[in-house]
């Protein structure tokens, strides 16, 4: 069992916005990202949770709030629960939970969420296969999107549907030794918990 203390809020969104950063956006995986890190657009949220329960009702909590929220203030809520869900197995089977939480809060089709873990893994993948690492994030985090952001991002990006593949290609030609060069991950390895 882990005894080390767990980094406080502020570092774990430093290393999440360095991930956002140098991963998302420096690597572009994800070419919709940057206009909404620019403006500040992105609600960072640290999760305290420590059970699965806890994290479901923090999930719907923030569900409302980014549909509460002003577009333009919140575009996007980044909620990170660094205390749970640390395997990456119970994570995905969270993901079903997390699906109910939205259909139960009645907003499917205004928001969607995508899921990033530090130990993400495609069921057709090997735990160390690089294409892994285009879903790897230091901390496992839930990314509650608003739908209207991503059809506008799909009309501006007519060829989302090769973003996947792209991605794949990009992790290729990095490989593990350049993804281990991210100062996010060297950050990450020398304050392990």
């Amino acid at each position: 069992m882990n005894t080390a203390p767990f980094p406080s809020d502020d570092d774990v969104i430093a290393l999440t916005q360095a991930w956002i950063s140098e991963a998302v956006i420096g690597l572009n995986l994800c070419p919709f990202a940057k206009s909404v890190y620019v403006k500040n657009q992105i609600r960072y949220v640290v999760s305290h949770a420590e059970t699965e329960t806890d994290l479901a009702e923090e999930l719907s909590r923030e569900l409302q709030h980014l549909q509460d929220s002003d577009p333009e203030a919140i575009d996007t809520t980044v909620l990170i629960h660094p205390r749970v869900l640390q395997d990456f197995l119970n994570y995905n089977n969270f993901l079903d939970v997390a699906d109910e939480v939205l259909e139960n809060a009645g907003l499917e089709g205004e928001l969607q969420i995508a899921s990033f873990h530090p130990d993400y893994q495609f069921a057709d993948a090997a735990p160390d296969d690089i294409d892994n690492f285009t879903n790897r994030s230091p901390y496992p985090v839930l990314h509650l999107l608003r739908e209207s952001s991503i059809d506008r991002a799909v009309q501006a990006f007519p060829e989302a549907s090769a973003i996947f593949e792209r991605n794949i290609a990009t992790m290729r030609d990095l490989g593990l030794n350049g993804w281990n060069q991210l100062s996010f991950v060297v950050s990450k390895k020398q304050h392990q918990i």
